[in-house]
This record gives C-alpha cells, structure tokens and sequence, in this order.
C-alpha cells in the first residue's frame, strides 16, 4: 500500500460533519459541556489539556477537528529522518511529541533506507508505511499523538518555516521556549509548520522515557516485514529442536526426534565488533573517561558463556553487522553447550540481501526483542530499545525490578561487567525524565 493510498484509506473512514455517527457526537459534546457548566465539579479537568504550564481550552468546533485535543486541521513537517533504525525511531518518537506538544498532527515523515546518512543523495528515502503499520500506529496511539497525510491539507493558511536553533547558545530552555512561542500567536495560525534544519534525532530532549515509550509501543512492523522475522525465529527454533532431540537420543538411547512446534529457548546477542563500532567507542571512551564502552569479541564471549548453563545447547543468535564485520572468527571460542549462529551459518542471509539496511535492522531486532535472553551494549541505541521494550513487557508481568531474582525476559550489558564475571543485568529506567541514556548510552544501568 503506497502513501497515497494508506492516507485516503485513513480518510475514507474519518468522520464527516453531516453523518449520523457526528451529529450524535456534536449533541453529546453540547450536553456535555452544558452539564459542566452547571456542575463544574463533576468533570474535574474536561476538555483542558496542560503541558509545560500551557493550558488549551477545547471549544466544541476544536473537538470535532480532534483526536482528543489533537487537532487535525493543524500539521507539523519535520525533516526526513536518517541514520540507523534505532536512531530513527528515536527521531520519530521526537517528531511526534514536538507535534503533541505543539496540538498539531504530525505529516507522516520519509525515513531512510540506507545507512548513507552524510551522502544525501545516496539516503534512499521510504514512505513510513513501507515499515509501520499507519492505520495501526494511529489506533494504538489514539489521544496521545497523530499521524496525518499530505493529502489531508486544505493550503488555506500556508506554511510558516521554522529554524530549529543549533550550536552551544542554543540551550534546552530556549528551545522550549520556541516551541512554546510556537503553540499559540501568530505562528499557531498557519495551518502547516515545518521545521526545517537538524536531523530530529538531534532535537533537545523535552519528554520523560516513558512518553518516548508510549509512541514505540504504538510502531507495528508492516505485515511483510513482520514475516521475514518470523521465518528467522522459525529457523533459530528448528534448529533448537533439532539439537537437543539428538542429545536426548543419545541420553535415553530411544528415538527422541520431535518435530512439534514447541517453543525452544534461544540467546540473542547485539555483538557489536564492526570496524566502525570499534573506531566509534574507542574515540567515546577517550572523550567520555568511560573505559566501559567498548568490548573485544574474547570479552563478550567469556561474559556471555557466564549466564549460560551447558546442561543442555543453546542456539546463540548473533546480530551482527555482516558488511561491516572485520572479523570471520566470531563463531569460535564459545562456551560448550552455546551454539553461535550467525546469518549465513542459520542459512537465514537470503532472506536479509533482498531488503535494504533499514528492513535488515528491522528483522534483527524484532528477533532479538523475541529472544529468551537478549544481550547487548549499553552504549548501543538498538540494543537500548530493545532493552526498553523488554522491560515494558516484564512491568506488565509485574515485575519492577530484575536484580537477584530470575525474570521471564532477562536483559544484559556485555560491556559492564556483572556478577561472577558475567555481563550486568540491564533494565530501562521508566522513571528518566529524559531519553539521553537511551540516546547516547549508560554504564548506569539496573543492578
């Protein structure tokens, strides 16, 4: 489904001022706003939404254009998002709530396929909804924020260009500032503002990680994407299977050969040893003092085999940047009992070459995040999301804290060393009332 297509289907299903169904809505609305008039105590903060200390009042006509107070006659543009899918997500979720912020739809934004991010001509721009669901996001993220079309604006009021400050005079406070300048006034009036300048992912940080977290809950992979990754897992798990119905063979001297579906317990390591990650952390440890970034792949072996029985084997998954990997030895040296498998020794490369580098990273990640235990680098944006998304799914379960005790979705920094020589275990802190540690890295990670 291309863009055009998406958007009028989303529009096809809005709601029209003459139909039934907004009639009804318009009579409850007035009912509703009469009844607090003369009761004002019993709808305690109706139709009011409040952010950094600026209040909107909802007038009748404003709901009917609204998702919840987030209008649909007003848009925000934003650059087209670049660097890996990590990276773009977090850019996207900062679009979305400078958007929320500002009580304005967000114009659904290009992503980039490529990786090529300082050759502009070589970024291969993509349509969000090649990658995420549209109708999906907005269902999920209903109230909270929007996406919009292009095709959805009326061009009555023209688009107001807004530069997005850069350099050391540009504080965080002053860019709050811009944005709050922005919500109202005349720059409020123009039915489209595009920001124009930076990269999004480089915006300052003005959101707690768990509004940052409530817009990555709501980005569902295309079903087509969806499926490649459910091939990989499929394999992982086969594998799985297989190697451990040999051991019970051999144990119990009887055909043990199951080929039933059940679900078999894998590892999933984020081994970052490319020759760009090597270069990257070695200058971050330089400039940060931190000696805890980078990991040689004898490193993360020797932690990784720490949290690993061998009474039976275990498929290791290693998602690793095969292009840019210098070194052909990873799959060597392991703990008995740990079975390293990387794209083509899982004979899963095929399915990886005919997509490009954004729909690969989509893949891994979705097979990391599904993973019995995940490993990874703290300093890593995907390995932080991916960590982040665990710890939302063990808070569902009910579990607050991982430290000391066994949890269903365990989670671990290879580059920080941890109990008995293993690598720490790693939960995102929900309470951060920013998104830097996820952004940029921590060795100040959980236990």
């Amino acid at each position: 489904m291309d863009l055009f297509s998406s958007c009028k289907l989303s529009r096809l299903f809005g709601c029209h001022f003459t139909s039934l169904t907004c009639k009804c809505c318009l009579a409850l609305v007035t009912i509703a706003l009469f009844s607090r008039a003369i009761f004002p105590h019993s709808f305690p903060g109706y139709g009011v939404i409040a952010w950094n200390n600026l209040d909107l009042i909802l007038s009748p006509s404003l709901l009917l254009e609204s998702d919840y107070g987030i209008r649909r006659d007003k848009f925000l543009e934003v650059p087209q998002i670049v660097w890996g899918l990590n990276n773009q997500k977090i850019a996207f979720a900062r679009a979305c709530l400078t958007a929320r912020m500002l009580n304005r739809t967000l114009l659904m934004p290009s992503l980039s396929a490529s990786l090529f991010y300082k050759e502009v001509d070589r970024l291969q721009p993509i349509s969000f909804d090649k990658v995420f669901q549209f109708e999906r996001f907005n269902s999920l993220c209903h109230g909270f924020v929007r996406l919009g079309c292009y095709s959805d604006l009326r061009n009555q009021t023209g688009i107001h260009d807004l530069q997005k400050g850069s350099g050391r005079k540009w504080t965080v406070e002053r860019d709050l500032e811009q944005l709050k300048q922005s919500s109202r006034g005349f720059v409020d009036k123009y039915e489209v503002i595009r920001i124009v300048g930076k990269n999004p992912f480089l915006w300052h940080d003005h959101w707690p990680v768990k509004d940052y977290a409530r817009v990555f809950e709501c980005l569902v992979l295309v079903d087509e994407i969806a499926k490649e990754a459910d091939k990989v897992v499929s394999k992982i798990m086969q594998i799985g299977r297989k190697l451990r119905s040999k051991i019970e063979t051999v144990e119990n001297n009887f055909d043990a050969e199951d080929s039933s579906p059940r679900h078999t317990p894998y590892i999933a390591i984020h081994m970052r040893v490319e020759l760009d990650w090597m270069i990257h952390c070695k200058n971050l440890e330089q400039r940060s003092g931190i000696n805890q970034i980078c990991s040689s792949k004898q490193e993360i072996i020797q932690r990784v085999g720490n949290i690993v029985s061998s009474e039976s084997p275990t498929v290791a998954y290693l998602a690793v940047a095969d292009s840019l990997l210098n070194d052909s030895s990873i799959l060597d040296g392991w703990k008995k009992g740990l079975l390293p498998f990387e794209k083509k020794k899982l004979r899963v490369d095929e399915i990886y070459n005919k997509h490009p580098y954004l729909i690969q990273s989509a893949i891994d990640y979705e097979v990391c995040s599904r993973a019995d235990i995940f490993v990874g680098n703290s300093f890593s944006t995907f390995s932080s999301l991916i960590v982040l998304e665990r710890t939302q799914r063990m808070i569902r379960m009910g579990i607050t804290s991982s430290c000391g005790i066994d949890v269903r979705w365990p989670s671990y920094a290879y580059n920080i060393p941890g109990e008995s020589n293993g690598p720490r275990k790693w939960m995102t802190n929900m309470s951060d009332s920013s998104l830097k540690a996820i952004s940029y890295g921590s060795n100040a990670i959980s236990c």
